[in-house]
């Protein structure tokens, strides 16, 4: 594997000039990359394949938190407000990382055509999972990334790659998670209909029974998937969401804190800062300043 991994992230560096998050030419195909560890910063996962190349990051979900590299590839299931940080990197040995989105039309198919042998019953799904990098899954992301130096190919063999990976996720180890949101009735998807809407309405007040009605389950077998997919309550994670867009106003627009506060569904200035210094260690103004600070 080692040498394959090597290929990987010289084909990564060699399509990500600088640092940040790059689409590439390959469509659902992302590229990363990072010359130094960053600060935890909130970003929306969405359902997505992480595969590190080289270095190796953070990711914490509520109280839980996932270390990962060239061992250990990510999935994301649902979206889901996390804090991320790059914990290795360097300019001579950047953090490479290829991100692909997950097709669930593609998996619900595969899944249908290469069932399991048995099926874990009662286990409720969890949001983010990692598992070992097998050398065949190794082989097809680094025959995709390939493609980026042949882009005349792209059309007609990236969806073949694709399919392979897709393939190697459903009957690789640690499949279960992958195997859960390939199924439109699981209950992974009915926590994710949930999730789609408390996306949509993070600044309004509702109800948990409203939020079961949508999932439809029933309160109580709501509450723990909901759980065990985000690793928070409903309210909990409806305050992530409030508190990453607040985040996002004030670094990028100026906003002040009450403004926005006001503007995610605080009534509150003094229970929005409490919640935001819980959240991110400062007080609003003094993180924002801190986060214009470091990226001027």
């Amino acid at each position: 594997m080692h040498s394959q991994l090597a290929t990987l992230a010289n084909i990564l560096g060699r399509h990500t000039a600088t640092d940040g998050i790059h689409p590439s030419a390959i469509p659902g195909v992302g590229l990363i990359r990072t010359s130094a560890p960053t600060m935890p910063m909130p970003v929306v996962y969405e359902p997505t394949l992480c595969l590190v190349a080289q270095g190796r990051k953070r990711a914490v979900l509520g109280t839980t938190g996932y270390i990962y590299d060239a061992a250990q590839y990510l999935v994301a299931s649902v979206d889901l407000p996390v804090m991320g940080s790059v914990i290795e990197a360097s300019p001579e040995r950047p953090y490479l990382c290829l991100v692909l989105d997950l097709d669930m039309a593609r998996l619900s198919e595969l899944a249908l055509r290469h069932p399991a042998p048995s099926e874990e019953a009662g286990s409720p799904a969890r949001g983010i999972a990692l598992s070992q990098t097998t050398p065949e899954l190794l082989d097809a992301a680094v025959r995709l990334a390939s493609l980026l130096d042949a882009p005349q190919d792209i059309a007609e063999l990236a969806p073949l790659v694709q399919r392979e990976i897709f393939y190697r996720l459903l009957t690789g180890p640690g499949n279960g998670l992958v195997r859960q949101l390939a199924q439109a009735d699981s209950r992974l998807n009915q926590i994710a209909r949930a999730i789609a809407w408390i996306r949509g309405r993070y600044t309004e007040a509702w109800s948990i029974d409203e939020l079961a009605d949508v999932a439809g389950m029933s309160r109580s077998s709501f509450h723990v998937h909901f759980k065990a997919v985000t690793s928070m309550s409903p309210l909990e994670f409806r305050t992530q969401l409030r508190l990453q867009e607040a985040r996002r106003m004030m670094v990028a627009e100026a906003m002040d804190a009450a403004s926005a506060g006001f503007r995610v569904g605080y009534e509150s200035p003094s229970q929005f800062s409490r919640d935001y210094g819980r959240a991110f260690g400062l007080p609003p103004a003094k993180d924002a300043q801190r986060l214009r600070t470091a990226t001027a």
